[in-house]
């Protein structure tokens, strides 16, 4: 499976309440039982205006129908190609 990056803009996300982000992922969730494993959420976060997730995905259009069949935005897909972290340099 393939990393993507996903950009979901949705004005007034950073106002949303414990109770609002536990309704968006008890649906995503819902949604990804339903189309198998070809598919999962890996983490999300919440910045000014949108939610940027990280997925795994066969590819782009399973993404794009996971955010059709769950009536929420994907304004911007973008596969990642590499990673680091701190303990990359130590290696």
């Amino acid at each position: 499976m393939q990393k993507f990056l996903i950009e979901r803009h949705i004005a007034g996300v950073e106002k949303w309440g414990p109770d609002q982000l536990k309704a968006v992922a008890r649906k995503w969730n819902s949604v990804l039982r339903d189309m198998g494993s070809q598919i999962q959420w890996i983490q999300s976060f919440v910045i000014p205006g949108k939610i940027v997730c990280i997925y795994l995905a066969e590819d782009e259009q399973l993404i794009r129908e996971h955010a059709r069949q769950g009536g929420f935005p994907c304004n911007q897909i973008t596969r990642i190609e590499n990673g680091m972290d701190p303990t990359t340099g130590a290696a």
